[in-house]
């Protein structure tokens, strides 16, 4: 076991944690006591980078009962929970992260973790697959084949796909059915909130919430908004998006327009430079910023410390930031991911969704391995429909099942 954290005596607090998402984690649960019996992964080594708090540790623990050898890091320098990183380290997981860390540290960790001759890659961005095609090439040989978490990291996958890069064979978790319906939507759109009310303490209701992107975490950002009593308006790239986002209620229309109306701002497209130096001129005093995509670059916080006349920590996690027109705007959670940066991230039950995905696309590229080519794979429908039957019965809910007759019926030539 090898780690690098912040204090390995704080792991009674992330035990706690890890034990509180375990309990609310019915899917990950029962695959935990079957990993135990049949140890899967046994002999295979993985690297692991996604947001280290209890849910990531919990899945690293899952994943360690079925024989995995984990090498551990975050994947945002303000993600990650030094209690929970020290209490895997306890548990004898190797583990690479701590809160805060700069540059330098992050690059250091995700290098750290790669070194390792590791086999499958978890990864939430694409800062592992990023490194291993670039830097460390002499380790791609180890590798099976990995699966990516988020839709920023889909994002650079497809472009490596497109200039014919990729090395090894890469599952697209993000776009299956209960990975994006479920985490997107429902668990981006209570925990951006979550983070957003935890650290500002102010009311939403009556305010304008202006959201950036209509995805599917857009779309959870909105819906959570509106249920909170603020009106909502959305900007998008994508006329059709545009159109879904009016006809569920929403004012549509460019972030230029829209920046002098919004008391605050979520900005959730996984590009950059969606909000920059002229939307910061136009907005009101006091208005609020915040980012939910992956990457701190959407909202132009270079240009932003730039053109401040002043600058100043206002409350934990909020910066205030005075313009030259004397207006002063405020920055959560330094425009990184609020609802980790500022929150606890998403709720277990939502993340038991998606990491029992994670499971079934690994166990996917382990069967498959000699098979797969180096290519996007998407996670099998059916391994989408096993996960959903199970947790839908976790819930205490059933569906219908087809009838003989109803089955010749729908497959009929």
């Amino acid at each position: 076991m090898s780690y690098e954290i912040k204090d390995i005596n704080l792991y009674p607090s992330g035990e706690s944690k890890i034990d509180w998402v375990r309990k609310n984690c019915p899917l990950l649960r029962s695959l935990e006591e079957d990993f135990k019996k049949d140890r899967p992964f046994s002999g295979v080594r993985i690297a692991l980078s996604i947001h280290l708090e209890a849910k990531t540790a919990y899945l690293c623990k899952v994943l360690a009962a079925g024989g995995a050898e984990m090498f551990v890091t975050g994947s945002n320098p303000l993600s990650t929970q030094d209690d929970v990183a020290a209490a895997l380290a306890h548990d004898g997981l190797n583990v690479f992260a701590w809160h805060g860390t700069t540059a330098e540290e992050y690059n250091s960790h995700v290098r750290k973790v790669l070194s390792n001759h590791c086999n499958i890659i978890i990864d939430d961005g694409g800062d592992l697959v990023g490194m291993l095609h670039g830097g460390m090439r002499d380790e791609l040989q180890y590798v099976y084949g990995g699966c990516e978490e988020t839709t920023t990291g889909i994002i650079r996958l497809k472009a490596m796909a497109s200039r014919d890069e990729l090395a090894f064979p890469m599952v697209m978790v993000n776009d299956a059915d209960c990975k994006h319906l479920f985490d997107n939507r429902y668990g981006t759109g209570q925990s951006v909130w979550d983070g957003i009310n935890r650290t500002t303490n102010l009311i939403v209701a009556g305010k304008i919430v202006v959201v950036a992107g209509y995805g599917w975490c857009g779309k959870g950002v909105s819906m959570r908004a509106k249920a909170l009593g603020a009106r909502v308006i959305v900007t998008e790239i994508d006329p059709i998006k545009a159109i879904e986002a009016v006809m569920d209620g929403f004012e549509v229309m460019p972030m230029r327009e829209a920046a002098s109306k919004g008391d605050f701002f979520v900005t959730v497209t996984g590009c950059s430079g969606v909000i920059t130096e002229p939307d910061f001129l136009e907005m009101k005093d006091g208005a609020i910023l915040s980012n939910a995509g992956h990457f701190d670059v959407e909202i132009d916080m270079k240009r932003l410390r730039e053109i401040a006349v002043d600058s100043y920590e206002q409350r934990a996690n909020i910066m205030a930031y005075e313009l030259p027109n004397k207006r002063t705007v405020y920055v959560l959670g330094e425009g990184r991911l609020v609802n980790l940066a500022c929150g606890d991230g998403h709720p277990a039950e939502v993340m038991d969704l998606s990491f029992a995905m994670q499971f079934l696309a690994m166990r996917h590229v382990l069967q498959n391995k000699d098979k797969l080519e180096k290519k996007l794979y998407l996670l099998p429908a059916e391994l989408d429909q096993e996960v959903a039957l199970i947790k839908l019965k976790a819930m205490g809910f059933d569906v219908d099942t087809l009838s003989e007759e109803q089955y010749k019926y729908l497959h009929q030539a």
